[in-house]
């Protein structure tokens, strides 16, 4: 959106990325949004493949709690490294990239 588009309509404010720097929660947002992101790749390959949880969890030597745990992207204490290897076990790799902000 340019200036003039702005001056032209004063309703306009300003966009969602910029309110979310000045609230302060932004990262938060950015970080929640690729644990989504990331969750639900991982529950599509899941039924892709046929896995359960269970079958998932028994995979992973762990409880079928923290499969639960790593679906819920609201869960903030997933690890990277428990991550990757949820998605190793449905044959996939997470790829995280670093971006100039």
């Amino acid at each position: 959106m340019n200036k003039t588009t702005r001056a032209a309509n004063p309703r306009i404010g300003s966009s969602l990325n910029s309110f979310l720097k000045e609230e302060g929660l932004y990262d938060e947002v950015v970080a929640l949004a690729a644990k989504k992101k990331i969750a639900r790749q991982l529950r599509e390959r899941m039924e892709r493949k046929d896995i359960s949880i269970s079958s998932l969890a028994k995979e992973l030597r762990t409880s079928r709690n923290q499969i639960h745990r790593i679906l819920d992207p609201q869960d903030h204490n997933v690890t990277l490294a428990t991550l990757e290897k949820a998605a190793a076990a449905v044959g996939c790799k997470v790829k995280l990239e670093l971006v100039k902000s």
